[in-house]
């Protein structure tokens, strides 16, 4: 796989530096993403792994060095990027349906002053069924269990149709139901040549999960290949001390 060529990149970040209050959170990343592979993100609390997220979609300015998706600046390819956040970042007790919130994934596309037609409601309907939801497109938020909210809010990312997805810890607080059936629509978003960024913390499912894996603590550690980059060296130099293979 060449990844030197940026059209075949999904996403290049190159000697990004983010630093809050004169404290570097991430220091000179240098990050390549090809299309139609799933990444994850592995390293230790306050690493910097939710703000490499939130630094390729703009959320937080970098000090230096620069983002590009599909060759341009986010903001020019913010409509085919998909987002899945921390469940535990959101307020569930808002007042809204399951449907709405999924409804939701359809206002980039729509612009301001459209509102969603039959074709919309059909995907919202279509991703709700693709998650195993449709029972529950009536159901306020605050009922769900902690797996069905984060079902809700893959079908939400599903429905934009995005050609890059970037999911923060989707797996976190999940039952293993959940989880597999997370992992069997990654493996069909990636066979239709969709790339996906995963923000994940256990090591023991790494191997299965992903095909290429950035190890982060503050810089990166190592990138590449599970095969080549998994590794009880590279494991010991991200998270510090002894680690064995397939758990912190």
């Amino acid at each position: 796989m060449n990844t030197n060529s940026t059209k075949e990149l999904a996403i290049q970040i190159s000697d990004l530096t983010v630093a809050y209050e004169e404290t570097a959170v991430l220091w000179d990343i240098d990050v390549s993403v090809p299309v139609g592979t799933i990444m994850g993100i592995i390293g230790p609390n306050g690493s910097g792994k939710t703000t490499l997220i939130k630094a390729i979609m703009g959320i937080v300015e970098p000090s230096a060095g620069s983002v590009r998706v599909f060759g341009r600046p986010f903001r020019e390819q913010r409509r085919r990027v998909g987002y899945v956040p921390q469940r535990t970042s959101v307020d569930w007790d808002f007042p809204t349906t399951v449907f709405d919130v999924v409804l939701m994934g359809t206002y980039g596309s729509l612009g301001w002053f459209r509102r969603p037609g039959p074709a919309e409601r059909d995907a919202a309907h279509m991703a709700l069924e693709r998650v195993g939801m449709q029972d529950y497109l009536k159901r306020q938020i605050s009922e769900l269990s902690g797996g069905q909210q984060q079902r809700c809010f893959l079908a939400r990312a599903l429905v934009q149709e995005a050609d890059i997805y970037l999911m923060d810890e989707p797996f976190q607080g999940v039952d293993a139901r959940t989880e597999h059936a997370i992992v069997e629509i990654l493996r069909e978003m990636r066979s239709r040549g969709k790339t996906v960024i995963v923000v994940h913390h256990d090591l023991q499912t790494v191997e299965r999960y992903f095909d290429l894996i950035t190890m982060l603590n503050v810089r990166v550690v190592a990138q590449g290949p599970v095969a080549e980059v998994f590794t009880e060296e590279n494991l010991r130099r991200t998270y510090g001390g002894r680690v064995e293979l397939g758990r912190v």
